[in-house]
């Protein structure tokens, strides 16, 4: 068996397959079907400062090879978080990532400061949330919003610090770069991308929010497009995700230079997912004889 174990920002992973932000919950109904210790690791739902019930329904639509969701950070706050989930899920054997958020800079680094307290491995900020105090816009789509939020984060917390990038921008290696040097141990992407559909019967969208984030097999090229351009843009570790379904998509992302990838949609589809595609990717390079997975890494050759 190839050796899949791989280190980003100081961290050992077992493998580098994780399930993604918002699929996995806090990984209790998954525990069902298979130990999380077989896991690379665990992005958590998406935390924020208080208790938010997301957004009205419908919030979740499929689409052709895809999903569009507007579910709206539904979660507990970070004390509940804190005091209700990250006890189990660190006795799990495997890397917690917490996924954070926020409507403010200020409400992220106080959940970045109350993390800090605990044993979590790692913090994952979403910079996809509108910046209330900048008149609603993402804090990613801007060089200026993005190194904003992740330089009053990073002086937040001691903890490895993973931004998460949106793609709903013109120049996400201009982004990426100004993440970097603003304190950003690692980079994840790509977050959903912005979509819609409409019922043409009822003439309204199909989502109560009328549009959503588009996740899924549709938006791989997209993805693999963008990983691609960031890791050759920072010399800090990528992980991919954005509509990883196999091995095959697995290894594909990882040669575009990511370090490790999440698995979103897929999870939905079929629990299983995650296991599959570590079991996947460890057949592929077997067959090509790579023993470590780290040697893919990054390993295209442009034309």
């Amino acid at each position: 068996m190839s050796d899949l174990s791989v280190k980003i920002a100081g961290v050992e992973f077992k493998n580098p397959v994780i399930p993604a932000s918002g699929v996995f919950g806090y990984g209790r109904e998954y525990e069902e079907f298979y130990p999380l210790s077989k896991l690379g690791g665990i992005s958590t739902k998406g935390t924020t400062g208080q208790k938010r019930n997301g957004n009205l329904s419908p919030r979740i639509a499929e689409t052709p090879m895809g999903m569009l969701n507007s579910v709206g950070l539904q979660n507990p706050g970070i004390d509940k978080f804190i005091s209700d989930e990250l006890p189990n899920l660190m006795q799990k054997d495997t890397v917690i990532i917490a996924n954070i958020a926020g409507s403010t800079p200020e409400e992220c680094a106080e959940v970045a400061t109350k993390l800090d307290n605990t044993d979590v491995h790692m913090i994952e900020l979403n910079i996809s949330c509108p910046n209330v105090k900048q008149g609603g816009a993402a804090f990613g789509v801007s060089c200026e919003g993005a190194a904003s939020v992740t330089s009053i984060v990073r002086k937040a917390t001691k903890k490895p610090l993973i931004v998460k990038l949106s793609p709903n921008v013109t120049d996400i290696a201009s982004i990426a770069k100004a993440v970097e040097a603003e304190g950003a141990d690692a980079l994840s992407l790509i977050n959903t991308i912005l979509g819609m559909r409409i019922d043409i019967n009822t003439g309204r969208p199909v989502l109560k929010n009328n549009c959503g984030g588009l996740s899924g097999p549709a938006v791989f090229p997209i993805a693999v497009r963008m990983v691609w351009q960031t890791a050759n843009a920072v010399s800090i570790p990528v992980i991919g995700m954005g509509g990883i379904s196999s091995g095959a998509d697995a290894v594909e992302m990882m040669m575009a230079g990511a370090s490790a990838v999440q698995v979103g949609a897929a999870v939905i589809t079929n629990p299983y997912a995650p296991i599959n595609i570590i079991d996947e990717m460890n057949d592929i390079l077997d067959k090509k004889g790579i023993k470590s997975v780290k040697d893919i890494i990054g390993s295209v050759v442009p034309w």
